[in-house]
């Protein structure tokens, strides 16, 4: 008895779903592919698979309050500034940009950032307790420990991107809340 054989070889399903996920992102407008290599790690391509912004290493603050805030590296793969002009996340009622500044005293106060945060070209933005953050507010509700928030970062490139961070227990970055400067 004669077997026949594939005239194809047999591809795993590994293999396949590369191949196949490579062959749609060619073919659509931007897109976003999660990195598995990092926790919290997401990257956004376009049709030529180039990164534009990415937000590696990303998290939030676990939260049993109303505002919570969300850190990481913002990193722009082109040869142009990126702005980070806003951000949004169904996990809240209003999300902004802050900064966090401290006065001669050594008190420190987070504010809104008007303009938003400028990514240079090929460069990093530490987005770090203590310092610029994503501030998530009027929570809908807490935030656990290992728990994952989806937030849209708004670019000025026109780009909304989806990222995925996870929740952290974290103690640090005490600051007071300047509420007149978020009232414009």
């Amino acid at each position: 008895m004669r077997t026949s054989r594939p005239l194809f070889p047999v591809i795993s399903a590994g293999l396949l779903s590369i191949a196949l996920s490579t062959s749609l992102a060619a073919c659509s407008s931007p897109a976003t592919s999660q990195d598995t290599s990092t926790p919290g790690s997401t990257v956004a391509t376009t049709a030529s698979a180039a990164p534009q912004l990415t937000l590696t290493d990303g998290w939030v603050k676990a939260t049993d309050e109303d505002m919570t805030s969300m850190f990481g590296v913002l990193t722009n793969g082109t040869g142009a500034d990126i702005v980070l002009e806003s951000a949004t996340s169904e996990s809240a009622g209003m999300v902004e940009l802050h900064e966090t500044t401290t006065d001669p005293s050594g008190s420190s106060t987070m504010r809104q950032v008007e303009g938003g945060f400028t990514v240079p070209a090929g460069g990093h933005l530490a987005l770090e307790p203590g310092g610029d953050h994503i501030m998530l507010m009027e929570l809908r509700e807490p935030i656990e420990p290992g728990g994952e928030v989806a937030v849209e970062l708004v670019t000025s490139t026109g780009e909304t991107i989806p990222v995925t961070v996870v929740a952290k227990d974290y103690s640090g970055a005490q600051e007071d809340y300047d509420m007149h400067e978020s009232e414009h």
